[in-house]
């Protein structure tokens, strides 16, 4: 009960972004569908029609697995957070920007040879929700503390100490640096510390359409066990008490 309490607080594009994961990871571990079938191969998508694989690609961490924990976690976390927080009431940007970065990255991957594209796109959401929340406290194990914008160079470092691949991680850092400076940079008024310029990320008409009638309270503060590092979000106490990753 407390587990499904848990998935269904979740709001609704995070709910059913990890939803998809999981049964794509089952699927795979039940041997339903082949890991082959679903990594980017423009060939294929172009010459056999198999475009499922622009999605499918963006779905499997690989079968049940530490790693897969690792990876569904901050997956859920920061996907979450991101809805909940600076994207709360405004679903059509929080789902233009995935779509725009998952094209991002889907351009870019096939050139460094990454074909499974889901591990970028969670490193473009870790760098998006850290550099909109540079004041929240964090700690590593309880090993060492930093604050929000250094986290996705912490889990760069825990990659290489792991011997991963890094390119994935690199080319979500890239294009998320590139959305918040389109958006929390360039478009920002000059008075608020931006540079004044025309916002060219701006949500199609037709994807607001599709959340038409959403209503969402634009003063909604989380509870305290939803705030990251438990910093005090809409309050005026500056303190931060650190929270893990």
């Amino acid at each position: 009960a407390a587990v499904q309490d848990v998935y269904m607080q979740m709001p609704p594009i995070t709910r059913f972004y990890s939803s998809a994961c999981f049964l794509t990871t089952l699927a795979c571990q039940l041997e339903i569908v082949n890991p082959f079938q679903l990594y980017f191969n423009l060939d294929l998508i172009i010459s056999h029609g198999e475009v499922w694989r622009l999605v499918t690609n963006f779905l499997y961490f690989g079968n049940f697995s530490i790693d897969f924990i690792f990876h569904m976690f901050f997956l859920v976390r920061y996907c979450k957070m991101l809805e909940e927080g600076s994207f709360r009431g405004r679903g059509a940007d929080f789902l233009y920007m995935l779509l725009l970065g998952a094209t991002a990255i889907t351009i870019i991957g096939p050139f460094v040879q990454v074909y499974f594209l889901g591990s970028s796109l969670t490193f473009m959401l870790v760098y998006l929700w850290g550099r909109r929340n540079p004041a929240v406290g964090m700690n590593f194990l309880g090993l060492f503390y930093f604050n929000a914008d250094y986290l996705p160079w912490v889990l760069l470092g825990l990659s290489l100490l792991l011997n991963h691949n890094i390119l994935a991680d690199l080319i979500g850092i890239a294009v998320g640096h590139v959305y918040f400076f389109l958006e929390d940079v360039y478009a920002k008024d000059e008075a608020l510390g931006g540079l004044g310029g025309p916002r060219l990320l701006k949500t199609p008409w037709f994807i607001e359409t599709m959340f038409a009638g959403a209503d969402d309270d634009p003063n909604y503060v989380p509870p305290v066990n939803e705030r990251a590092g438990n910093f005090r979000w809409g309050e005026d106490a500056a303190a931060v008490d650190d929270g893990g990753m």
